[in-house]
This record gives structure tokens, sequence and C-alpha cells, in this order.
């Protein structure tokens, strides 16, 4: 059966949780920052307690030779009266010069999160994925090492002559890696925070990669553009469905594309349609007359689907949790099928290409 209609690949990327440090580095760190602390409260004639104990952060990421405590750290009153050698003897234990401690991330609509400066007076930090450097103003943007395996995985893509937009860009999280390694043609980059879009220019400078990126700063949904994407990365948790319409009004009409679509699984899209729904609707011809998807016109793509729960080293996933990936992922699908009919004024085919388990 002939079906009509422009061929439409998006790509699902469910977040997990960030990587884990190595136990044995976190455990000897953690053993010489209990000793260290409680031998200057023992030089200062302060009691060592269970509660003081608890008190200290179990968790930090190190930024070149700053290290980024967890939140709910270093609260008890004590330890403001022992500053700055408590500081000191921390970055001391953790083996950096500089230490800052995170809080709840701002409600600015930035996303700004909430980073005190404890040793040290310069903010700006570098740090290392994949080859790619990424400096940042650790009090004004977010860094996730959550992301490294998406970074991974669009590094090994092959975007030689497409045109890219990255409608949520931060400091290059992605960006870097369709420029660097992908090779993509030309990269569109929008962000709306003006400290992260320094940081970006920074890093594309850095990278050696800015001639064939050009920077939107400001509202994506306000973005003068149309048919010109090949891609488009919405890597933006918990959710990037405000930016839906502006990335189905970014794909090429003649010739489609894939939308790279982030999202904390928690629930299906608003407005959501079944694949049953779909099938009835205006926009039923994406399907055939059996309700599968038809994936033959996007087998020249890059990207290969990938249904499965991973290696044997990799997170475990159960039926039911693949069951409500797949179901969000097909609904999203037919989402995003109707807004390319109101976009566009005619069906496109749509296809759910990758859905890491």
């Amino acid at each position: 059966k002939i079906l009509l209609g422009l061929p439409f690949v998006f790509d699902f990327y469910p977040h997990q949780a960030p990587v884990p440090s190595k136990r044995c580095s976190v455990k000897s760190a953690n053993d010489k920052l209990v000793v260290s602390v409680r031998s200057l409260l023992e030089q200062r004639e302060e009691v060592w307690s269970e509660e003081l104990l608890g008190d200290l952060p179990h968790s930090w990421h190190w930024h070149g030779d700053l290290a980024l405590l967890g939140e709910g750290s270093f609260n008890q009153h004590i330890w403001k009266k022992m500053e700055p050698e408590i500081w000191e003897a921390v970055a001391l234990a953790l083996g950096v010069k500089r230490l800052a401690r995170v809080g709840r991330v701002s409600t600015d609509g930035y996303r700004t999160p909430v980073v005190t400066m404890l040793l040290g007076d310069d903010s700006w930090v570098s740090h290392v994925d994949n080859g790619i450097r990424y400096e940042f103003d650790v009090t004004k943007c977010m860094f996730s090492p959550g992301n490294i395996t998406e970074k991974l995985r669009i590094a090994s893509f092959d975007c030689r002559g497409e045109t890219v937009v990255d409608l949520y860009a931060g400091i290059g999280y992605f960006t870097l890696p369709y420029l660097v390694h992908a090779g993509a043609a030309d990269v569109h980059a929008c962000e709306w925070n003006p400290h992260a879009v320094r940081a970006l220019q920074r890093n594309l400078e850095l990278n050696g990669v800015s001639t064939r990126c050009q920077v939107h700063q400001g509202d994506n949904r306000e973005l003068p553009l149309c048919d010109i994407a090949d891609r488009v990365n919405l890597g933006l948790i918990p959710s990037s469905e405000e930016g839906w319409p502006v990335a189905c009004r970014l794909l090429k009409k003649d010739s489609g594309g894939i939308l790279h679509i982030h999202q904390n699984m928690t629930s299906r899209p608003q407005h959501s349609e079944t694949p049953e729904a779909c099938l009835n609707s205006p926009v039923g011809n994406i399907l055939d007359s059996s309700g599968n998807r038809t994936n033959a016109e996007f087998s020249r793509r890059k990207s290969t689907a990938a249904r499965n729960c991973g290696k044997p080293s990799q997170m475990q996933c159960s039926g039911a949790l693949r069951r409500n990936w797949q179901e969000w992922a097909e609904s999203t699908s037919c989402r995003i099928a109707s807004l390319l009919l109101e976009v566009h004024g005619h069906p496109w085919r749509t296809c759910v290409q990758y859905v890491p388990y």
C-alpha cells in the first residue's frame, strides 16, 4: 500500500539518574574528609558527634580545582563559627583549591542553580567530556553529568551536510557534540539564559566550531526560522512539550527530519492521543491498515531503532516500565503528527525510531 506524506522521525530520550562516581574514589575522599573535619574540631576543642557526621556531604562533583558540594550539607551553626578554616580543611581533604555548595534550582525561569562559593572568588570552572571542553560560571549555569550517555550517542551520529537546531542549548551540552564529533554542517543554538549564552559562545570558540553555529538568545517560541532543520534537539527536562510546535515548524518540508525529544517520563503529553485514536483521526494515514508504524522510508537515517533493555551491565528495567515508555512514545508520536498537520496543512508519516530502555 502506498502512503502519501512526508517522512518524519522523532527520537525519545527518557532521562536516567546521573551516573554515580566511582565508589572507591568517593569512599577514600569521604574518609579523608571525616578525618580532616574531626581533627579541626578537636583542635578547636569542639565536641564531635554523630549529628555533625551526618551533616557532612555525601556527594560532590569535581570541576577542575573546584569541588561542588551537594545540597543539605554543613547546615549546623558550628560550621559558621569555624570559617574559613573549615573550608580550607575540606578543600585539602578533597584535593581542590576552591569550594562551592549547591542549593535548589532557582525559579527565575532560567533554571539558575543556587550555588554559594565557600572558598575562592572565581566561580568559572572547566569540565571535559569526550574531548569537548566546557567552561561556565558554576553559580550561574547548570552542568548535568547525567547527560553523558546521550552526549556520547550524539557524538556517534553522522550529521555531515545536516542542519541541526538545538532548542535548549544551555552551555552547549548537545550543541557541541553535534558540531565537534557528529560533524553537523550548521547548528542553530537557542538559549534564553544570558549567563548560559555567554558560556556557550565561549565554549564554541574554545572548541573551534564557532563559525558553524549561530546562537539565538531569547525565547525559542519567537525564533524567526522555519523549514531549515534535518534534526531538532529538544533536550529540556522535565518536559520539552512547549517546544514541540516550534520543532515541527523548523523541520524541512520537502524531506522531513528527526526530533530528539527528552522527557522525564511520568505521564503522557498534554492533549495526548492513543495509537488507536490516530487511526481514526485526520492524520490516520501515518499508520498502515494494521496499525503498525511504516518504517521503510527511514532506513536511510543514521540513527537505528533500539528497543531492548540494554546489556547486562546496564540498568535493567521491568516489563511494566518498558511498556510505559513505549506507550508514552507512541502517544507522543500521535501528538507530533497532529502538530505537523496543524503547522503544514497536510499529513506526515511519523515513526518512533529510538527509545532507550
